[in-house]
């Protein structure tokens, strides 16, 4: 394939074609779906001497125009779902039920982006409470905060996309994209569909390019915020060489739920199973440690393995295909190995623990300890860890005995449990009565410890991305 069938990328408003080229290949059948021009060092110099301009640019639009054209976004998205769920599915090996759901996740992000353009709230600060402060009136209003880096994972390719752009078109920041390279595609068409709209082309740059360039314009000055979602190593790495600016970093976890005595166990089986292994377990908030209480441990626990081994395995391009493939090989193979390791150390198997390609099986095994990978690291693949315990503080423990602090669970009627885990667990988030798994697009989302830092969520990215500005005006004497 030639540099000119090559997928081009978008800068400046312009499609680019180069002759350094990627591949993209299907996860599941590693059959050649595309080939994507990557940005070259002067690239990188054009898009970082545009970026003043389009900040001054972007931030002249009216509100009015951005919500038309982040609902125009929506729309555009809607109006292609079926080719923006075929091309996702294909790229990251999504089942192509959840590719649905995904692109119905990013249409509904742009649409709450268009939204919350309208409504970046001021307010007006009461200055007469200081002795000598009667003539005086001060106003506060949020002003963007400028040129946005954003960079992206393989495993939402357009939502997590969603997540970067959308409230920075609305707060008023261009942003640089950098998407995942083996999940460019999804990208490359939401930058068509933003070309459509009356914002400025510059607003929206996605550049496929190598870490190397990438880590030029993340301490580049010019970027007043860098938003990225990654691995742990990765995402320090970038905070350490990004200077004075902002940086809100979205790490992943390895999610924990608590199942305590009273819970319903049906319930709690069934939406365990689907946090574990929806998308073969490749969300930063996939069920990972399960916490079941001994007087029901035997009972979840059979269920919950019969329930495992009905899950469909395989080609995502199927209806029916709940595990899918894993991004590549070499990620299931890193699974593979963790799960020898662990029954080496003495875990039990109960089902699963094989590899077939880039698939792995639904897995699930007991005995472990807080030392073996499958428990202290985060697997991003389709395995599930069950312990038994016996008084809730001392599940509590166990779920915050982990570097990861994202989102936790717990399945229970009792308000004491509720308001004892919500105090104690070192999370972001306490779901009641749900999996961890649970994330809609409006709500603040994110973690800590050693799952980032600053909160995701339309209305709450926008207000990290803008700045108050403060006015104080005295009154004539």
């Amino acid at each position: 394939m030639t540099a000119n069938t090559a997928k081009p990328f978008l800068l400046n408003g312009q499609w680019v074609h180069t002759s350094s080229l990627e591949s993209v290949r299907s996860p599941y059948s590693d059959d050649l779906l595309a080939v994507v021009c990557q940005a070259e060092s002067q690239h990188i110099d054009q898009a970082i001497a545009s970026m003043k301009q389009a900040a001054s640019d972007l931030a002249a639009v009216p509100a009015h125009v951005k919500a038309r054209a982040l609902s125009g976004i929506a729309g555009g998205i809607a109006a292609r779902h079926d080719e923006f769920s075929r091309t996702l599915s294909q790229e990251a090996g999504k089942p192509l039920t959840d590719a649905r759901r995904e692109i119905d996740r990013g249409i509904h992000t742009f649409r709450l982006a268009a939204e919350e353009s309208t409504r970046i709230p001021g307010e007006t600060i009461p200055m007469d409470l200081t002795p000598g402060g009667e003539p005086y009136t001060a106003t506060v209003r949020r002003f963007p905060l400028g040129p946005v880096l954003g960079i992206t994972p393989f495993n939402f390719p357009l939502n997590l996309v969603a997540h970067k752009v959308a409230p920075c078109l609305a707060a008023g920041n261009p942003i640089v994209l950098k998407p995942a390279p083996q999940t460019p595609l999804t990208s490359l068409l939401l930058g068509e569909v933003f070309l459509t709209t009356d914002l400025p082309p510059t607003a929206l740059t996605i550049l496929p390019c190598s870490n190397v360039l990438a880590e030029r314009m993340v301490e580049h000055p010019v970027f007043q915020a860098l938003s990225f979602t990654g691995s742990v190593n990765i995402g320090w790495m970038l905070k350490r060489k990004a200077g004075h600016k902002r940086v809100l970093l979205e790490l992943g976890g390895n999610a924990g739920v608590i199942i305590e005595p009273d819970a319903n166990l049906d319930t709690a089986v069934a939406r365990c199973v689907a946090g574990g292994f929806g998308y073969a377990g490749q969300t930063c908030i996939s069920v990972q440690r399960i916490f079941v209480h001994q007087s029901h441990y035997d009972r979840f626990l059979q269920s919950y393995v019969d329930k495992v081994r009905t899950l469909p395995m395989g080609d995502p391009a199927l209806e029916t295909t709940v595990v899918g493939p894993l991004i590549n090989e070499q990620a299931a193979m890193r699974v593979e190995a963790w799960i020898q390791e662990a029954v080496t150390l003495g875990a039990h198997l109960h089902t699963g623990g094989r590899r077939h390609g880039s698939v792995m099986e639904a897995t699930v095994l007991t005995h472990v300890s807080g030392t073996m990978k499958v428990c202290c690291e985060e697997i991003f693949g389709p395995v599930v860890t069950i312990s038994p315990y016996t008084k809730l503080q001392e599940a509590l423990d166990l779920m915050n005995d982990s570097p990861f602090g994202l989102q936790a669970g717990i399945f229970t009627k009792n308000i004491d449990a509720i308001y004892q885990a919500y105090a104690s667990l070192e999370v972001g988030a306490v779901l009641v009565n749900e999996i961890p798994t649970f994330r809609a697009d409006h709500m603040p989302y994110g973690g800590i410890k050693d799952s980032g830092l600053g909160r995701e969520g339309v209305r709450y990215v926008i207000q990290e991305l803008t700045e108050p500005k403060l006015l104080i005006v005295k009154s004539p004497s």
